[in-house]
């Protein structure tokens, strides 16, 4: 067994244009100082990191990680979730995603799905050149729209849509296993991959790809009311990355799963910090030891109550709390007897 690594921190929440939060090196000290020793960085954020770069020159990648590294961290993962999300989008949602990309392809989507693909093409080269085996994204949407089956859709269109889900990853899937890198996808709504039905359906789409993973976040999985635990028993193979993110859902009289167009703050189910909702960490840290889960746990933070930097402080030693150091014996070793066929053919009385 192994001992997860961490406690590791996702910057892309903090990150912001005041001091400390407007460059790498200023956040690597933060964080430092809060007692992580991990950083997963948002590869989409200019003030902390510059991904064609990364993919383009080991020196540059050399200076991130001097970076983290003078300050006692790793690097965890690179994220591009947002670009991600570009690889496959509904039209329907052209208007929210203007930002994700570059300013002069708000109106052009092909444009926009074009870059996004090259970004996670970088992202590949990048994450090798960084020395990392797993890397943290979306999947996109193209059948959201259509989750719920009303109005009555039309024969095949669900098919249609995971198969053109998996005729535009394939390439990038391909391009990270040339690198030996995992691409871990959120299993987060809004995205098609948002639970272990879905993300079934797209692994039969790209052949069992076997960097097609997952990272697990059990928070989206409270919000949907879903057993977080038995995922792990179904699809802990296939776990190569994992958000710490609590999280609640309170039964209403007045809206459930959907929310009721409700803020955050007003919705059954709502994000929480560490140690403030209803996941139970101490069952999923047993499981991810027992199923040798070989990654880091990163906090992730998403409150609608809490300050964020209350939450990464108290964040970094619940995780530490949390995390197992395995043992590498049995607790009845004491009682063990030397065996060979023989003696075991004796005992059964053959």
């Amino acid at each position: 067994m192994k001992t997860i690594k961490g406690p590791g921190i996702f910057l892309a929440q903090f990150a912001s244009d005041a001091a400390p939060f407007n460059t790498l090196e200023g956040m690597a000290v933060w964080a430092a100082n809060l007692g992580f020793v991990g950083v997963q960085i948002p590869s989409w954020d200019p003030r902390l990191f510059d991904l064609k770069t990364a993919a383009e020159s080991r020196t540059y990648c050399d200076d991130v990680l001097g970076t983290l590294q003078a300050t006692g961290l790793a690097l965890t993962e690179l994220s591009t979730h947002l670009q991600g999300q570009l690889v496959a989008s509904h039209p329907s949602f052209d208007p929210l995603l203007e930002g994700f990309a570059p300013v002069g392809l708000e109106a052009d989507s092909k444009a926009r799905q074009e870059w996004a693909v090259q970004q996670l093409h970088w992202a590949a080269k990048a994450s090798a050149n960084l020395g990392l085996t797993a890397h943290a994204t979306f999947s996109g949407a193209l059948a959201w729209p259509f989750f719920y089956p009303w109005p009555q859709r039309p024969a095949g269109l669900i098919d249609e849509a995971f198969a053109e889900l998996g005729r535009r990853w394939t390439p990038i899937l391909n391009a990270f296993d040339a690198t030996g890198v995992d691409v871990c996808f959120e299993l987060h709504p809004g995205e098609d991959l948002h639970d272990g039905v879905t993300f079934e359906r797209f692994l039969a789409q790209v052949g069992g790809h076997s960097r097609a993973n997952i990272l697990f976040d059990p928070s989206h999985m409270v919000l949907q009311q879903m057993d977080y635990l038995a995922f792990l028993d179904h699809y802990h193979d296939r776990v190569r990355a994992f958000h710490v993110k609590d999280a609640e859902y309170r039964a209403s009289g007045r809206s459930g799963v959907y929310g009721g167009y409700q803020d955050w703050i007003d919705r059954p189910g709502r994000f929480r910090s560490l140690g403030d909702g209803q996941v139970d960490f101490r069952s999923i840290f047993s499981k991810l030891a027992q199923y040798d889960y070989p990654g880091w746990a990163v906090l992730e933070w998403e409150c609608c109550l809490k300050h964020p930097e209350a939450g990464a402080r108290e964040g970094a030693e619940f995780i530490r709390e949390h995390i197992i150091p395995v043992t590498d014996r049995a607790f009845d070793d004491f009682a063990g007897a030397n065996s060979d066929q023989a003696r075991n053919r004796r005992i059964l009385g053959c």
